[in-house]
């Protein structure tokens, strides 16, 4: 990622911070329009998944510029989901297209062309990294 695309996406994450618990809804209700089988993958509260997976992102996006110190993280939570949770490797797919639809919907204007890239970059990378662990799983 070029320094450019960082900045892009912790800029625009700025702005869906504030509305991450509408954020997190739109993203689960997207997630399970696209694959409905997914939900049977979640038992707990959505509401605390919701902010578990707005901590996840905030985490993630804090540490673009220095990605090598969060990716053994990555890779051992792609482990836990493929081996506690049971998350097929397919769903990343689903996930990606998930969350960029909710970036487009909670930024409107804001999700530009170069945004969209930038954050297709990051998921496709945190994804591979956690694609890499499920193989530890294997």
């Amino acid at each position: 990622m070029t320094p450019e695309q960082v900045t892009l996406v912790k800029e625009s994450w700025e702005k869906v911070k504030p509305i991450s618990e509408q954020a997190a809804e739109l993203f689960y209700g997207r997630l399970f329009t696209l694959d409905p089988e997914l939900k049977s993958l979640f038992k707990n509260d959505m509401s605390e998944q919701g902010k578990k997976l707005m901590a996840t992102i905030s985490l993630a996006v804090a540490s673009l510029d220095r990605l090598e110190t969060i990716l053994p993280t990555v890779q051992a939570l792609g482990q836990k989901h493929a081996a506690q949770y049971n998350v097929p490797e397919s769903s990343y797919a689903t996930v990606g297209e998930a969350l960029i639809w909710t970036l487009q919907q909670g930024l409107g204007d804001a999700f530009t062309d170069d945004v969209k890239e930038a954050w297709l970059l990051t998921y496709s990378t945190l994804s591979a990294a956690m694609l890499s662990g499920t193989e530890a799983t294997a």
